[in-house]
């Protein structure tokens, strides 16, 4: 969140930019969004990978300029440069109109704090959206963002439709500033960097767009839909928790692969960059250990929670954060109560009704059951048998340090235990089964792989 006090776009002439960049190539404004603020004197760009197709000529005092330059051509991203060459920028939304002395006040409002000041942005509503923001609650170890009651405290995004106002030099600090949708997502890095917005109330005007057809309905909520996904996979965010509490996932599902590769010396490459694993996955692994779950009883497979996945439901009644696969021990002897597990045990691997993915593992002597054939999130089904002397022993050791035998008398009874949103059978002395497999004290002493 390091900010150094001097903003270079003060060396700039005082004046206000006002950037273009939001905008569907198919249905658009510009012409009319444009010519309302050059009107009133500001330098208006128009920014966007390629130029409009079909042709669009712009009026006077409104240019085009292309993010992706020619090979021949000076670079976009420079203050002063071929966007910018004020003290400050003004993101203004397609089909928004100016207000003389509007954009004046939003600069001025914005000029009251001192550079070293957390508000670094102002924003006024456009339309009829009433004028509100959100706070951000970011949780970069999870992956996730959480919004906050409306108008909060500390401001950090607008509610709706808005024109952001910040300095240059701010502007250009930022990591990606114009990466579509522009107002979420200067928003969000600068909530990044421990940035604050103002929100004015007086509104620009909006006049109302005349309705698409349903293709271009289709495809203009498509490409939204696409643009915000791509900024949150820019920002390293897969679920945004919504201040109703719905959520907008943007990670993987059964028809994407997982969203980490093959793991290494049992630790995932996110672990290596302080993260935890993404909440898609650990969504897609509750639900293949639900539906597991739910196959084995219904077939009247004795299983139980193992390992690590016995520790996260001791401790919170879920998947650890930071784990990638859920483990399950059964009795070798009842796999061919399940059709599955028999057929995977001949080598047929199969999808079932539901799309989860049933195998045996190429390891060794155990069975997998993968979230769906190309996502290969999954649960591990550890076949094991009691030896003499009443111990618990199987044929495949990975050479795990909890990897061990135990006494059967943990498994008589089995008891219930909640686990990811429901119950799952697991040893009937959790802390002494998990005490042998991981050491003492291992209930409280929550470490990385």
């Amino acid at each position: 969140k390091a900010e150094a006090p001097f903003c270079p776009s003060q060396t700039l002439p005082r004046g206000i930019t006002v950037l273009l960049r939001d905008f569907q190539p198919f249905a658009h404004d510009l012409v009319a969004t444009s010519a309302s603020f050059s009107s009133l004197g500001f330098p208006v760009v128009v920014t966007s990978e390629t130029p409009p197709y079909p042709p669009v000529s712009f009026p006077p005092g409104v240019r085009f300029v292309a993010l992706n330059p020619l090979p021949s051509q000076s670079p976009v991203l420079t203050l002063p440069g071929p966007l910018v060459a004020t003290q400050h920028v003004a993101l203004v939304p397609d089909g928004c109109r100016g207000v003389p002395g509007l954009l004046e006040r939003m600069r001025d409002e914005l000029d009251k704090f001192p550079l070293d000041s957390p508000t670094k942005m102002v924003a006024a509503p456009v339309g009829s959206t009433p004028p509100g923001c959100f706070g951000l609650r970011l949780e970069p170890k999870a992956w996730t963002v959480r919004y906050l009651a409306s108008n909060p405290l500390v401001c950090h995004v607008p509610r709706g439709p808005s024109v952001l106002l910040l300095r240059s030099g701010h502007f250009f600090s930022l990591p990606f500033p114009l990466v579509p949708p522009t107002l979420l997502g200067v928003s969000f890095q600068a909530a990044f960097h421990g940035w604050n917005l103002q929100m004015i109330p007086q509104p620009f005007p909006s006049p109302p767009a005349p309705p698409l057809n349903p293709h271009l309905a289709w495809k203009s909520q498509k490409a939204a839909q696409g643009a915000r996904r791509r900024l949150m996979e820019r920002l390293g965010l897969k679920l945004e928790v919504l201040a109703d509490g719905g959520e907008l996932w943007h990670g993987c599902g059964k028809d994407t692969p997982r969203c980490f590769g093959t793991i290494h010396s049992q630790t995932p490459e996110y672990l290596l960059r302080d993260l935890w694993t993404p909440p898609c996955c650990l969504k897609a692994l509750r639900e293949t250990a639900k539906h597991v779950v739910e196959v084995l009883e219904e077939a009247g497979v004795r299983y139980w929670l193992e390992g690590g996945s016995l520790l996260g439901a001791v401790r919170s009644g879920d998947i650890i954060p930071w784990d990638y696969d859920v483990d399950l021990g059964f009795y070798r002897e009842d796999l061919v109560k399940c059709s599955w597990l028999v057929a995977a045990a001949a080598g047929r691997a199969g999808e079932d009704p539901k799309g989860f993915y049933w195998e045996k593992a190429p390891e060794g002597e155990f069975y997998r059951v993968h979230f769906s054939r190309w996502n290969r999130l999954h649960v591990d089904l550890w076949p094991f048998y009691p030896r003499a002397g009443g111990v618990m022993t199987k044929d495949t050791w990975l050479g795990h340090p909890q990897d061990v035998e135990f006494p059967e008398s943990f498994l008589q009874p089995l008891v219930p235990l909640e686990f990811g949103g429901f119950m799952a059978m697991a040893p009937n002395d959790a802390r002494g089964f998990l005490e042998l497999k991981f050491g003492p004290g291992a209930i409280e002493r929550p470490q990385y792989p």
